[in-house]
Parts: C-alpha cells; sequence; structure tokens
C-alpha cells in the first residue's frame, strides 16, 4: 500500500511539474509549430511519465525512509510527540512572522531566500526545544496547577510547592539494592522518583550479563522498578535526559540532579562521596536503615544465637535480626547454643554498627 501512495505522488509531483516548466523550457528552443508539449494536459502527462520513471529507481529507498520514520515516530512517548509539535509549530510561526517583515526587502534574495531558511532553522530549533525540555515543561505546569488545587482545599501552598519540587533521582546500586520500595510504601519518601534512562540502560545490561548473579540481581532491579510503579501514592518519573560529554553514569547523576534540583537516593559509598564534592544532596539508604536500627546501650541484656567463632581468641559471633554483628566474648564455647548476654560497648563504623557483649553467666546456655 505504502508503496503505491508513493508512486501515486511522484505521478501527481512529476504532473505539476510537467505543467509548470515543461512550457517554458521548450520555450527557449525554436520550432517551426507550436510544439504538441504546449498543451497543459501533454505536459501533465508527459511529466508524470518522466517522473513515474524515476520512481522506478527512488522507490525503495523513500518506502525505507518512510517506514524507518513511522517505526521512530511510533517507538517515541505520547509526551515526547505533544512538546516536540508544540515547538514546531511555535518555531513556524515566529518564522511565517518574520517573513512578512522579509518581503518589504527589496532584494531579492532576503525576500525569497530567507524566509524558507528561517522556516528551515526555527522549525527545527522549535522542536528540539519542545522535545529535550518536555520535562520541565510539565514540571512547570504541575507547579502551576498544584497550589491551585491545594489553596481549593484550604491547605498551606508553600508547603504544596515545596513538595512538588523534591525530586529523588534513583541510581542502580538502591534499585538492585530493593529496599527503595518498602521504603517507598510506608510512605516515608516524599517527591517524585526520577529514574533517569542511562540508569536504565544500565540495569537492562545487567539484566542481560551471562553471569548468573549479576542476570538475577539486575531483573531484581527491573521487578523493584515494577512495583514502585504499581504502588499507589509514588509517583515515577522516567526521564530521557542525558549528558552525551559525560562517560560515568554517577557524574550523570550529579549533573542531573544539579538540572532538576533534587537528590540523589543511592546507597554507593563513592557516589556519595562524589555528590558531596559536587555540592548535591544524597540520601543513602545505609545510613537511613543504621539510624533505624535499635539503639543498644551498656549494660543491657539480651538474648542471641551464637553461630560461629569470632576473630579473637575464644570470641563468638551472633547477630540480630536486622544484620548487626554481635561479638560475644569468652563465647566461643557457645557456638550454636541460645545464650543471655549482657552488652559491653557498642562501636559504629562506616559499614554499620557492631555490639560488643559478654555471656551474663556460664549456666545461661539453653
Amino acid at each position: 500500500m505504502l508503496k503505491r501512495v508513493v508512486q501515486l505522488s511522484f505521478l501527481l509531483i512529476g504532473g505539476t511539474l510537467g505543467v509548470l516548466f515543461l512550457p517554458q523550457l521548450f520555450d527557449l528552443f525554436t520550432f517551426s509549430s507550436k510544439p504538441l508539449i504546449n498543451n497543459p494536459y501533454v505536459a501533465a502527462i508527459t511529466g508524470g511519465l518522466v517522473f513515474f520513471v524515476v520512481a522506478g529507481f527512488l522507490i525503495t529507498p523513500v518506502v525505507n525512509l518512510i517506514k524507518w520514520m513511522e517505526d521512530r515516530l511510533l517507538g517515541m512517548p505520547i509526551f515526547d510527540l505533544l512538546f516536540g509539535t508544540i515547538g514546531l509549530v511555535v518555531g513556524l510561526s515566529i518564522a511565517f512572522l518574520l517573513s512578512f517583515w522579509l518581503e518589504s526587502s527589496e532584494l531579492p534574495f532576503i525576500s525569497s531566500v530567507l524566509p524558507t531558511v528561517f522556516f528551515v532553522i526555527l522549525g527545527y530549533l522549535g522542536f528540539q526545544v519542545g522535545f529535550k525540555q518536555r520535562e520541565e515543561m510539565i514540571h512547570a505546569i504541575q507547579a502551576v496547577k498544584a497550589p491551585a488545587q491545594k489553596k481549593k482545599s484550604g491547605e498551606d501552598t508553600s508547603v504544596t510547592k515545596t513538595r512538588g519540587t523534591m525530586y529523588k533521582i534513583l541510581d542502580t546500586s538502591v534499585i538492585i539494592d530493593g529496599r527503595i520500595a518498602d521504603i517507598s510504601a510506608t510512605g516515608f519518601l516524599e517527591g517524585v522518583l526520577v529514574v533517569p534512562q542511562f540508569v536504565l540502560t544500565e540495569l537492562q545490561h545487567i539484566a542481560d550479563s551471562s553471569d548468573t548473579l549479576k542476570r538475577t540481581k539486575g531483573r531484581r532491579g527491573l521487578d523493584v522498578l515494577k512495583t514502585l510503579q504499581q504502588e499507589e501514592g509514588s509517583e515515577i518519573l522516567i526521564t530521557d535526559t542525558d549528558f552525551a560529554e559525560v562517560a560515568e553514569v554517577d557524574l550523570k547523576l550529579v549533573h542531573l540532579a544539579k538540572n532538576m534540583g533534587g537528590l540523589v537516593v543511592t546507597n554507593d559509598f563513592n557516589l556519595n562521596k562524589v555528590a558531596d564534592l559536587h555540592g548535591v544532596s544524597v540520601l543513602n539508604i545505609n545510613d537511613l536503615a543504621n539510624a533505624v536500627k535499635p539503639v543498644v546501650i551498656p549494660g543491657e541484656e539480651m538474648h542471641v544465637v551464637v553461630i560461629k567463632d569470632g576473630k579473637e581468641h575464644h570470641q563468638g559471633i551472633a547477630y540480630l535480626d536486622d544484620g548487626t554483628m554481635i561479638v560475644v566474648e569468652e563465647g566461643k564455647n557457645y557456638i550454636g547454643k541460645a545464650i543471655d548476654v549482657v552488652v559491653t560497648s557498642v562501636l559504629q563504623t562506616s559499614a554499620g554498627r557492631m555490639i560488643f557483649a559478654k555471656p551474663k553467666n556460664d549456666k545461661s546456655s539453653k
């Protein structure tokens, strides 16, 4: 069907050009009698036939080009097309207004050529601006609508405005970790969760890895994102904004956080340091996990199970339900047993919290 449409288009173009230019072309030659080509019908048929023959050589490349453009357009998100089209219309409108001003010029080049140049350049720039700045436009519209809606409901508009601009940019490590879904479900994480396309690409590569462990982590990360999208009350924004000149994903996250005025959510220690150097705020899931662990003070009694021996002589190792390590002095003899211990000290390190304890008495094992 598409091939027939292209062939018909070539016939119409050839017929139109034949009527417009073939009589003028033959006027340049001297004939003893008026050539038949001066007849508009004959000129249209001749032009159409010429272009039909030319179409035989160009039909395949033209059809392939149209199909390629169709696939690209169908693969684009609807908002990309919408805002790109709006930008294109604005650019062409500006070019149309400028063409009126240029028509008053007496120079043929300015009055005839420059309007076409303006239409091409401004149309292209308008589409690019509308396409690449679509997210900012959406955010601006939401920022304008949110205060009005909150005002109607009697809430404080200043609080609404602050919440509307809270963007939490997720990195690959925090998505794979999975705890972000549980935190979001509790409602403690406010604002919009932003997932950059380059993070999704990295996650896809991990999910397609030949290594079984990496493949499992990547697929778990994709499942976590699906869970976040399906949760009520959590807003997920997938952005195509990229920084082609930056190779490192961590730096791309930092630049995106600066552009959006948001925070980076991660559990990557190195990314945390890089973001701090660039003045970007970070929410570290590991810091949150350490902060919500139960507070343990020296002298407190606990009931634990010693599961293995420690590094030092006669030490035993136990764990709390949240994974906190307990080093039990003289606990090697209690491996595999549940005993009561007394906390002697608590050590907070970058890797987490470590508790030191000693058996309450030698006869407390069960």
